[in-house]
């Protein structure tokens, strides 16, 4: 017998909401020809173009050799262009091709509309608050951490 039920554990209902939002975007980014991972690295990228594999790694949450997986079969379909840092040779920038531009748009404006619906169940106060309880989650899950 355990100490503290399953319904009582939050986490179980935090990886529950988590496990269908990336089934949703899974099933939604299909079409599109991207990944969940791959959506993230293209949006992040959109948003920070040049940006080195570590840094896109830690946007992500995801680890580096995860990211440099990604970053690989986004280079092998022609979606970004990895190219050396003028100043600092170790460090290769990532930018989105014309085509990666193309398919983040799809992946996005698809991937806009589960946010849209899921924000759309909730008032502003509602999302308001489960963002900054999520936050404290965070907050106290990192803290928690050995």
């Amino acid at each position: 017998m355990t100490s503290m039920p399953v319904s009582e554990r939050l986490g179980s209902h935090i990886k529950r909401a988590e496990q269908a939002l990336n089934a949703t975007k899974t099933a939604i980014l299909k079409p599109a020809g991207v990944t969940v991972a791959q959506y993230s690295a293209l949006l992040h990228l959109s948003e920070n173009p040049g940006i080195s594999a570590a840094a896109l790694a830690r946007l992500c949450g995801v680890t580096p050799p995860t990211m440099n997986t990604v970053l690989n079969n986004l280079q092998d379909r022609a979606l970004i262009e990895r190219t050396q840092h003028e100043w600092h040779r170790n460090v290769l920038e990532t930018r989105l091709t014309d085509e990666g531009r193309a398919v983040m748009a799809d992946a996005d404006a698809r991937a806009v509309r589960v946010e849209r619906a899921l924000a759309a169940e909730f008032t502003d106060e509602e999302r308001t608050a489960l963002a900054g309880l999520l936050g404290r989650c965070v907050e106290i899950l990192e803290r928690e951490r050995p």
